[in-house]
């Protein structure tokens, strides 16, 4: 016979099988390890059959999976702890600035080149990486320069501001220090004076186009290396005759000095030896002393055109030093002979657009390596019987717009083309091209102009040009 299900004893005794059966369950679970998942519980057999037993089971189970599961993660936090202080080092990705590969927004980058001319900004743009080798910033509204900014770039060997608005006190300080800057190109700014914190690895420098009138030699002696020097359209020599003597001495690898385009009315004194390039062009120079170089000069081209120079201000002792010299300009001076004690190391001579009449026989007799002679826009009528015939390796030789009447008798036989249009030459001797024992070989010529002239092409002698290629080589129109 059943007993009822209100009894309370036999809900006692299924109680207390429960609890025999949660304690067993408790004391078999097996401890949760790190790298293994814990085995699944097996619940202890129940001594009187109940529903209830089961159900307590499952919730027990429950609770030690979540413990295992809590532990587990407490475990992988504790191993995870590193790489959470390795990531906290790491810059954050919202502040790139400076970095290699950010690129401000006023700025285009390719590579390490940063251009950000023709931007319109008025400083230098914020972030600007600092592995950038070439920093372009011209032709801006620039008018100041942040202190000690630009030492940051250490990589940085070309840096171009040119058609700013900086003054002396915008740059001042910001230069000194940059480790590695080649090439600083400061034209068509404001600046006054020459910056006196240059930085010591400068090669190149422009100050074209600024307000400079006064120099010295403190400013140089910061960056001794420097080869290329940049002056021209400036105000130097504005209230005093030339440059301070020596005052570019430091400079003694200087390989090229421009000054074109200012006030000087001398040449300057002691320049350095070193330089191979000097172009003095557009100044008010009348004079060119003895003293311009101590010692034998390395001096390759020399550009004194549209001065005011005179052959009284050319002396002997102008150009002695000068034993390189291969290149001399004076084209648009004030000289009514060609001059003399000219270097015999001379290729090129320009005396273009001078005041020069006549050209005596032995004006170019010491010029054996001449190749270039200009002539044109001069007053010269006559020229002496044999003149060129000095030049035995002359090329090119330019007559056009003087007053000749005839063609020049024994042109060198070496000439590639000679030119004499605008003159008033009415005849052509038979020795002006084809003269002496190889009259009747083949000349070298290949161009012989003769526009604009008054030659009657009926009273013209065909044997003048008997020596030419052919007719083809005479230009008369």
């Amino acid at each position: 016979m059943t007993q009822p299900r209100g009894d309370p004893v036999s809900d006692k005794v299924v109680e207390n099988d429960t609890e025999l059966a949660v304690r067993q369950n408790k004391a078999s679970l097996p401890q949760p390890r790190v790298t293994k998942p814990p085995a699944r519980p097996q619940p202890a057999p129940a001594k009187t059959p109940s529903t209830r037993p089961t159900k307590i089971n499952r919730n027990s189970k429950n609770k030690t999976v979540r413990k295992s599961k809590d532990k587990k993660r407490k475990k992988d936090n504790k191993t995870q702890k590193p790489p959470e202080t390795k990531k906290n080092v790491t810059t954050p990705t919202h502040f790139p600035f400076f970095l290699d590969n950010y690129c401000p927004p006023e700025c285009a980058c390719y590579g390490r080149v940063v251009q950000c001319s023709d931007k319109g900004v008025d400083k230098v743009p914020y972030g600007i990486p600092y592995n950038a080798r070439y920093i372009l910033l011209m032709n801006n509204y620039i008018n100041s320069i942040q202190l000690d900014l630009l030492k940051e770039y250490v990589s940085m060997e070309f840096l171009v501001l040119s058609n700013n608005r900086l003054t002396d006190g915008a740059i001042e300080g910001a230069l000194e220090g940059i480790p590695a800057l080649k090439r600083l190109y400061l034209d068509r700014n404001l600046l006054v004076s020459v910056p006196a914190d240059l930085p010591l690895s400068l090669e190149e420098l422009r100050l074209d186009n600024n307000h400079l009138g006064v120099m010295s030699e403190a400013a140089w002696a910061r960056c001794p290396g420097l080869l290329v020097l940049s002056l021209s359209n400036n105000s130097l020599g504005n209230g005093s005759e030339s440059l301070p003597n020596a005052v570019l001495s430091p400079l003694r690898k200087l390989r090229t000095l421009n000054v074109n385009h200012n006030q000087l009315t001398m040449v300057p004194r002691v320049l350095p030896l070193s330089i191979k390039e000097l172009y003095l062009k557009g100044n008010l120079i009348e004079q060119f002393r003895g003293g311009a170089f101590n010692g034998i000069s390395e001096l390759v081209v020399l550009d004194l055109s549209v001065n005011r120079l005179t052959n009284k201000g050319l002396l002997r002792e102008s150009l002695l030093n000068t034993t390189h010299l291969e290149s001399l300009n004076l084209e648009g001076n004030r000289l009514k002979q060609v001059p003399r004690h000219l270097p015999c190391s001379l290729k090129t001579l320009n005396l273009e657009g001078n005041l020069i009449a006549s050209i005596k026989k032995a004006a170019f007799s010491t010029l054996k390596n001449l190749e270039h002679l200009g002539l044109a826009r001069n007053k010269i009528f006559k020229v002496a019987l044999g003149a060129f015939r000095t030049l035995p390796v002359l090329h090119q030789l330019d007559l056009c717009h003087n007053t000749l009447r005839q063609v020049p008798r024994h042109l060198p036989q070496g000439l590639h083309t000679v030119a004499l249009t605008h003159n008033r030459i009415q005849s052509v001797p038979r020795d002006a091209f084809c003269w002496g024992n190889n009259s009747l070989s083949p000349s070298r010529l290949i161009q012989v102009q003769l526009e604009h002239n008054l030659i009657d092409m009926g009273k013209l002698d065909a044997q003048a040009f008997r020596c030419l290629r052919g007719f083809q080589v005479v230009h008369f129109y």
